[in-house]
Parts: C-alpha cells; structure tokens; sequence
C-alpha cells in the first residue's frame, strides 16, 4: 500500500507580534468553521518564534498538507490586519511508493492588498496540457 503528501513549509510575515498572536487564534476559528461546516481538519500548522515574532511559519501536518486551506487563512490574515504586498508559496506532492500520476506540485502566487490570486501552476496539469497534442506549443 502506498501513503500519498502533499507538504509544503513557508513563511508569512503580517506585520506586527500582536498579528501573529491573533492569526493564530483566526486558525483556531478556521478549524472550528471547516469542523461545523463537515469539511474535515484544517491541512495545516502554523507557529510563530520569538527570533521572528512578526512572521508566522506555516508547514504541511505531518504530510497531509491542504495548499486550498493555506491560501483562505492568508486571505483571512491579509484582510483582518489589512495586509498589502505579494506573498506566494510552492507545495510539493509525493508519495511512499511509485505510482503514476501520484508526484508533482505546484504554486500560488497572492496579491494580499487585492485579496485574490495573481496566479498557481499545478505541475501534474501543466504537464498533460504541454504534452497534448492539441494544446502543446509549436
């Protein structure tokens, strides 16, 4: 049998202490609105250091990581502490044994002011689009 990740390890800095305090308590109420809403656990972790009290360190659980539920919490983040700027991070996907169609990754790219994305490449799709026929640049 084999074990499928999907893991990923970023930083996202919102600003001041006192954010990165409160955004740990927005990932708290994230978890409780996916749990009333029955749409599993939140497929992250997020911490902050003393060394960088502004920034928040946000990392896949135990390779079980949901790129989809990082991108709400920053957005969450950038509107409730009003953040400005680019912020993007990749993820990588595995797994335990080979199989087809089970490695790849991808990208978000997030324009915090805006509070929508700039962009994301998925590789697995990226891929089959570029090797088509039909749609593979000449």
């Amino acid at each position: 049998m084999a074990d499928y990740f999907t893991q990923f390890s970023c930083q996202f800095d919102v600003g001041t202490a006192e954010n990165a305090a409160r955004a740990i308590t927005l990932r708290d109420e994230y978890q409780l609105d996916l749990e009333e809403a029955d749409d599993g656990c939140l497929g992250f972790e997020a911490s902050f250091e003393a060394l960088q009290p502004t920034t928040l360190w946000i990392r896949d659980d135990d390779g079980y990581g949901d790129p989809e539920h990082v991108i709400a919490f920053v957005l969450r983040c950038a509107e409730a502490f009003d953040l400005q700027g680019y912020w993007g991070f990749a993820w990588a996907i595995t797994c335990t044994k080979p199989r087809l169609d089970s490695f790849g990754g991808g990208a978000q790219a997030i324009d915090l002011g805006a509070r929508k994305s700039l962009g994301w490449v998925d590789c697995d799709h990226w891929l089959a689009t570029m090797t088509e026929p039909e749609t593979a640049p000449r």
